[in-house]
């Protein structure tokens, strides 16, 4: 006789105490951060004055007020979860973000009319899931990657035409599905692109637009970073750095393009975190210009002091979902003064979505210097033959999520 295979059971009873976990959190912070419960789990978000743009993996995009709460269009027409999004201009150089791009597992990338939910165009862009997008709107250049391990160019100058996007380039160098997407643009007709992959590699590429017709972008491999060990789910350029964040567990500033190394300087420390890190936000690279990093790790909001990266200092933390944390987004909330008709208040606030199925709004001050935490009622034993919560992912739906956020 086979003896019995205890793993399933050992599972079972990790799932079970994770589930009565998370059941028990959901209902001890269920009404910090004014949350706001959205029918999916989003997994990518834009916040543009008052509203939260959101993908989801329900196959919708989600306009949704973020004063009162309430959904004001869905945007319905992929067949599968929707993972990116960015704005784009009707008229070149207008400004207006009068576009929406958003890329999805359905291996297309869709063009819609941001006021009248119309579908402008869509495009069959990769050969597997789209991953990300990243919008160069001083180039009229749209970058989306992909699951096929491909980063792909698009030309955006005629993107309002209702005519599938029109291809002017590729990078074929990577040997993993590409997570993340970011640029600096050196002239009018050049840029520097960033890609990172699902290995913790970042490429980094010259691309240059040439004079054909119609014109293409030609890429040269210029270099590679390779200080994470495994996915990188998060990097933005700004300010002369590259931030990146990862499953490793850690956070890099890495200075780029990379000054002249000066005397005794020191090298800049990652900033270790005790789970994987999905999202990052650099005030600094924000209209605050605040020297704060936020990162989100696992279900907290941690807040970093980096005026001096070498010496970064963690400063509050938010225990804030009871799921992982996928986004962080600035927002500078506008409101009316309670009694002084005509006065508007401006404040800085931050959203934040997560997997627990809500967004959350907080007072950046309240992230900075948090209030003391209220203690958790005792909870009462479970019983060891205890049904699992209802609440929960079961087995399937979490391995059904790991994959959605990228573990290909």
């Amino acid at each position: 006789m086979q003896p019995a295979d205890k793993s399933n059971l050992l599972r079972s009873e990790a799932e079970l105490k994770l589930e009565h976990s998370r059941k028990n959190k959901a209902e001890r912070i269920k009404d910090l951060g004014s949350p706001i419960e959205i029918t999916g789990k989003a997994l990518a978000l834009q916040v543009r004055e008052n509203v939260a743009w959101i993908t989801e993996n329900t196959t919708v995009i989600r306009k949704l007020d973020l004063e009162t709460g309430k959904t004001l269009q869905l945007f319905k027409g992929h067949t599968a979860p929707v993972t990116s999004l960015a704005f784009v201009d009707r008229v070149p150089g207008s400004g207006k973000g009068d576009l929406l791009v958003t890329g999805s597992w359905d291996k297309t990338i869709k063009v819609w009319d941001v006021k009248t939910k119309e579908l402008v165009s869509s495009t069959d862009a990769h050969s597997d899931f789209v991953k990300a997008l990243h919008v160069i709107p001083s180039l009229q250049l749209l970058v989306s990657s992909g699951s096929d391990q491909v980063v792909r160019l698009w030309d955006l100058s005629n993107a309002a035409e209702g005519k599938p996007l029109t291809s002017v380039g590729s990078l074929t160098d990577h040997t993993r599905p590409v997570e993340s997407l970011d640029a600096r643009v050196v002239s009018e007709t050049s840029a520097v692109l960033y890609t990172a992959d699902t290995m913790g590699i970042i490429k980094i590429w010259d691309i240059v637009k040439d004079t054909g017709t119609p014109p293409r972008w030609q890429s040269t491999l210029a270099g590679e970073l390779k200080h994470h060990r495994t996915r990188v789910n998060d990097m933005i350029h700004g300010n002369g750095h590259l931030y990146t964040a990862s499953t490793d567990e850690t956070v890099h500033i890495i200075p780029h393009p990379s000054p002249a190394p000066l005397p005794n300087a020191r090298p800049i420390p990652p900033i270790e975190h005790p789970t994987a890190v999905r999202t990052i936000l650099p005030l600094s690279l924000t209209p605050l210009a605040e020297p704060y990093l936020l990162t989100g790790s696992g279900d907290v909001i941690r807040v970093y002091d980096v005026s001096s990266p070498e010496e970064p200092e963690l400063i509050a933390e938010t225990d804030a979902h009871w799921h992982d944390v996928t986004a962080l987004r600035l927002w500078i909330r506008k409101s009316q003064v309670e009694g002084e008709p005509g006065k508007i208040r401006v404040e800085p606030w931050i959203v934040s979505a997560s997997l627990d199925g809500t967004l959350r709004r907080w007072k950046l001050s309240e992230l900075i210097h948090p209030p003391p935490p209220k203690k958790a009622p005792a909870e009462e034993a479970k019983p060891a033959n205890a049904p699992a919560s209802t609440d929960a992912l079961d087995e399937d739906e979490e391995r059904e999520l790991a994959e959605l956020m990228g573990e290909d």
